[in-house]
Protein backbone atom coordinates (compact mmCIF):
# COMPACT_ATOMS: atom_id res chain seq x y z
CA UNK A 1 0.00 0.00 0.00
CA UNK A 2 2.60 2.29 0.36
CA UNK A 3 3.94 1.87 -2.51
CA UNK A 4 1.02 2.74 -4.49
CA UNK A 5 0.52 6.58 -2.26
CA UNK A 6 4.30 6.92 -2.77
CA UNK A 7 3.83 6.29 -6.90
CA UNK A 8 0.47 8.84 -6.34
CA UNK A 9 2.55 11.35 -4.34
CA UNK A 10 5.37 11.65 -6.82
CA UNK A 11 2.92 11.37 -9.97
CA UNK A 12 0.32 13.94 -8.47
CA UNK A 13 0.32 16.23 -11.30
CA UNK A 14 0.60 13.91 -14.26
CA UNK A 15 -2.49 12.29 -12.05
CA UNK A 16 -4.32 15.86 -12.44
CA UNK A 17 -3.79 16.78 -15.82
CA UNK A 18 -4.93 13.02 -17.06
CA UNK A 19 -8.16 13.43 -14.79
CA UNK A 20 -8.56 17.08 -16.66
CA UNK A 21 -7.97 15.65 -20.22
CA UNK A 22 -10.77 13.18 -19.64
CA UNK A 23 -13.19 15.92 -18.25
CA UNK A 24 -12.44 18.27 -21.05
CA UNK A 25 -12.52 15.46 -23.88
CA UNK A 26 -15.81 14.30 -22.13
CA UNK A 27 -17.17 18.44 -22.48
CA UNK A 28 -15.72 18.90 -25.78
CA UNK A 29 -17.25 15.78 -27.58
CA UNK A 30 -20.45 16.41 -25.88
CA UNK A 31 -21.29 19.61 -27.51
CA UNK A 32 -20.29 18.05 -31.00
CA UNK A 33 -23.46 17.79 -33.43
CA UNK A 34 -24.68 14.44 -33.98
CA UNK A 35 -23.88 15.25 -37.88
CA UNK A 36 -20.14 16.24 -37.30
CA UNK A 37 -19.58 13.04 -35.12
CA UNK A 38 -18.94 10.48 -38.58
CA UNK A 39 -15.74 13.05 -39.09
CA UNK A 40 -14.72 13.97 -36.22
CA UNK A 41 -13.87 10.14 -35.16
CA UNK A 42 -12.62 9.52 -38.71
CA UNK A 43 -10.28 12.28 -38.54
CA UNK A 44 -9.15 11.22 -34.50
CA UNK A 45 -8.77 7.05 -35.89
CA UNK A 46 -6.72 8.63 -38.75
CA UNK A 47 -4.35 10.12 -35.99
CA UNK A 48 -3.43 6.73 -34.79
CA UNK A 49 -0.73 6.88 -37.00
CA UNK A 50 1.21 8.63 -33.87
CA UNK A 51 0.53 5.05 -31.98
CA UNK A 52 1.97 2.91 -34.59
CA UNK A 53 4.94 5.00 -35.09
CA UNK A 54 5.44 5.30 -31.11
CA UNK A 55 4.73 1.50 -30.52
CA UNK A 56 7.48 0.55 -33.84
CA UNK A 57 9.67 3.05 -31.24
CA UNK A 58 9.19 1.45 -28.35
CA UNK A 59 9.66 -2.33 -29.99
CA UNK A 60 12.73 -1.16 -31.60
CA UNK A 61 14.56 0.06 -28.35
CA UNK A 62 12.75 -3.01 -25.55
CA UNK A 63 15.06 -5.49 -24.68
CA UNK A 64 14.92 -8.95 -25.99
CA UNK A 65 14.21 -10.45 -22.48
CA UNK A 66 11.60 -7.20 -21.82
CA UNK A 67 8.14 -9.24 -23.04
CA UNK A 68 5.70 -6.90 -21.65
CA UNK A 69 7.20 -3.91 -24.00
CA UNK A 70 7.32 -6.29 -27.20
CA UNK A 71 3.65 -7.38 -26.40
CA UNK A 72 2.07 -4.02 -25.56
CA UNK A 73 4.10 -2.26 -28.72
CA UNK A 74 2.86 -5.11 -30.79
CA UNK A 75 -0.82 -4.82 -29.65
CA UNK A 76 -0.43 -1.27 -30.19
CA UNK A 77 0.99 -1.69 -33.24
CA UNK A 78 -1.97 -4.08 -34.22
CA UNK A 79 -4.76 -2.17 -32.90
CA UNK A 80 -3.77 1.35 -34.13
CA UNK A 81 -3.60 -0.25 -37.65
CA UNK A 82 -7.12 -1.45 -37.22
CA UNK A 83 -8.14 1.93 -35.98
CA UNK A 84 -6.57 3.97 -39.06
CA UNK A 85 -7.46 1.69 -41.27
CA UNK A 86 -11.52 1.40 -40.06
CA UNK A 87 -11.09 5.61 -39.57
CA UNK A 88 -10.17 5.61 -43.34
CA UNK A 89 -12.96 3.08 -44.37
CA UNK A 90 -15.60 5.02 -42.65
CA UNK A 91 -14.35 8.55 -44.09
CA UNK A 92 -14.67 6.53 -47.49
CA UNK A 93 -18.06 5.72 -46.92
CA UNK A 94 -19.60 9.11 -45.75
CA UNK A 95 -17.73 11.38 -48.77
CA UNK A 96 -19.17 8.48 -50.73
CA UNK A 97 -22.77 9.60 -49.63
CA UNK A 98 -22.33 12.86 -51.42
CA UNK A 99 -21.27 11.63 -54.76
CA UNK A 100 -23.98 11.90 -57.78
CA UNK A 101 -25.08 8.58 -58.74
CA UNK A 102 -24.27 7.87 -62.67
Amino acid sequence: MDKILNWISENQQMIYIVILMILLGIEVIGRVPAVLHTPLMSGANAIHGVVIIGAIIVMGKAEDNNYTALILGFLSVVLGTINVVGGFVVTDRMLGMFKKRK
